[in-house]
């Protein structure tokens, strides 16, 4: 085989080594993803004769712009021949290399693929994989590379994410920003951020899958602060599903997690001590739930009611009988209030007022992406959903005056 004097750049050197079937990158502009798409679609037609290689972009003309000329200048040396008007080239071990637009996906049926980019993928519509290529991958069990900068938080996202997660051996993501190529002047990128929102620099030059939410929480109105000396701590838990945990997950699962919020609360509002997440199943839910409630002993307890508070509530009374701690469990209800009402009615204003504060912990880059991206339906809202249904939890009168017969038992917590 010819020689080819591939050159490459530190980030690009960490994908090209990496066998990973799907390979999945989200990376900033001018990082030099369509140069390491352009090799990739090379070497991978040269490793099988007469394979069949697709180079897909959101439109047929964005893909002679973007990868027509690069595929000429890096494969000189093993192309046959090359036909611009339908975008094919040959190379010297009778393999073609197509160029094609995600607009027109009825010109890539009834194909066998070998190898497959999709460039982009963020601007084209899932079906085109999901229905097309993706079958034309299998008979030769082919590979693929997406790659692009994200758009918001849509099917690439849910990609990524998938493919990050780990559960599948067969996917692996990437994450590289502007600044990973060191052949690009940091300090234009840096003149760039100047001239550009916060959320258009995240997303084009950091590769941040930014969703733009409709700003129901601002940024100014997050504090932090210390755990209060006078107040009530109170636990409010959103459970996930179970049937999923400890089971491979489908690319289009939504992944939710459970949450478990610990709140401080006293005239002056809330602060969120500590918010503990993750997906577990059964057993491992109800030992975090059990070990919340014996490290923070607050006065109230409750769990989202569902078919999930029910399944947890055997294994963690039987946590309460073995370990002699007992305590009462809420159920937190939606009313008659959608998510969307619940959260805003509970949070939007003691956020604005400064009535909640927040107390730093790993936890807190993972809660307030959540909440400013509230409510978008691709982003989770597990941690601020648990941290609102504090409020029907904590609906104590602090600052008003009352006689103590004007109170009537509600509930008994015991067992401390």
């Amino acid at each position: 085989m010819t020689n080819l004097n591939i050159e490459l750049l530190d980030w690009q050197k960490k994908v090209w080594v990496d066998n990973t079937r799907f390979l999945v990158i989200a990376a900033g502009r001018r990082t030099g993803k369509t140069r390491l798409a352009a090799w990739k679609i090379i070497l991978k037609a040269l490793e099988a004769t007469k394979a069949n290689v697709f180079y897909v972009a959101p439109t047929q003309g964005q893909a002679r712009d973007i990868m027509w000329q690069s595929l000429l200048d890096l494969g000189q040396e093993v192309i046959v021949s090359a036909h611009i008007n339908n975008l094919q080239i040959k190379l010297i071990n009778g393999s073609t290399i197509s160029l094609k637009g995600a607009d027109r996906p009825e010109t890539m049926r009834g194909v066998s693929l070998y190898y497959l980019v999709m460039d982009e993928y963020a601007d084209m519509k899932p079906e085109v994989f999901e229905q097309i290529l993706r079958p034309a991958l299998a008979d030769q069990k082919g590979g693929a590379l997406f790659i692009g900068t994200p758009m918001g938080r849509n099917h690439f996202y849910e990609l990524y994410k998938y493919a990050e997660l780990g559960d599948d051996e067969s996917y692996k993501a990437f994450h590289f920003t502007s600044y990973d190529n060191e052949l690009l002047d940091a300090d234009e990128i840096n003149l760039a951020k100047k001239s550009m929102s916060s959320y258009a620099f995240r997303q084009e030059f950091m590769a941040s899958f930014e969703a733009r939410g409709s700003e129901m929480f601002k940024e100014e109105w997050v504090k932090f602060g210390e755990t209060p000396d006078v107040g009530d701590y109170y636990i409010a838990i959103d459970l996930a599903g179970f049937e999923l945990v400890n089971k491979k997950r489908s690319k289009n699962s939504r992944l939710d997690e459970s949450s478990i919020a610990v709140a401080k609360v006293n005239e002056d509002g809330w602060h969120i001590e500590n918010i503990i997440y993750g997906r577990w199943d059964l057993a491992e839910t109800a030992r975090k739930i059990f070990e919340a409630v014996r490290d923070y002993r607050p006065i109230s307890v409750g769990i989202e009611r569902g078919i999930s508070q029910q399944a947890v509530m055997s294994p963690l009374t039987d946590l309460m009988k073995q370990n002699g701690r007992f305590f009462v469990v809420e159920q937190l209800t939606h009313g008659n209030s959608k998510k969307t009402d619940r959260i805003m009615w509970a949070l939007q204003g003691r956020f604005e007022n400064g009535q909640i504060t927040l107390g730093k912990g790993e936890w807190n880059t993972r809660f307030m992406d959540q909440l400013f991206q509230f409510p978008d339906p691709l982003t989770h809202d597990d941690l601020v959903d648990s941290v609102a249904y504090i409020d029907q939890l904590a609906r104590v009168a602090y600052t008003y005056d009352f006689e103590i017969n004007d109170l009537e038992v509600l509930d008994t917590v015991t067992g401390y």
